[in-house]
């Protein structure tokens, strides 16, 4: 059985384009990534458990502030490279985070070093404009701004 995960995409409209927030994993093996590193704010869930409140949920384990509100709508799922399940949401809502304060995890770093540290899930987030979105998202998670962009009608900038 593949992983579940479900999440939130926020947009916005800037002046007459449209940006997504994003966030960028945290931990060393992502310090440095920029380009195809940065995700939608999610988690996973088991089956049988409501994928729409897993991405409240995970919204707030991640950006450490409540989920926007406002009316969302489902994205879709889809099957990562990994083999995972994402499901997504769009939600459109505006509003600035200076800094995110995620939950945490352990892991030994550098590896088979006996070193082990804890690190943030989310080390920041920032709104982008699609074309930017485009280029650091992962690729697995492209198609949800494919879905977003027939969702509102308009792509990249100006």
């Amino acid at each position: 059985m593949p992983k579940l995960s479900a999440g939130l995409l926020p947009y916005r409209w800037h002046s007459e384009w449209l940006e997504v927030f994003l966030v960028h994993p945290g931990g060393p093996f992502w310090a440095s990534k920029d380009e195809g590193a940065w995700s939608i704010a999610k988690g996973e869930y088991e089956r049988g458990e409501d994928a729409w409140r897993t991405a409240l949920r995970e919204w707030e384990e991640e950006v450490g502030q409540p989920p926007p509100s406002g009316e969302a709508t489902l994205l879709g799922e889809y099957r990562q490279p990994s083999g995972k399940l994402i499901t997504a949401y769009a939600i459109g809502a505006d509003f600035e985070i200076d800094h995110v304060v995620s939950n945490t995890f352990t892991m030994e770093w550098p590896p088979r070093s006996g070193v082990v540290g804890e690190f943030p899930e989310v080390d920041r987030a920032e709104w982008m404009t699609l074309d930017v979105a485009r280029k650091k998202l992962i690729s697995g998670q492209q198609p949800f701004l494919d879905r977003l962009e027939l969702l509102v009608g308009v792509s990249g900038e100006p």
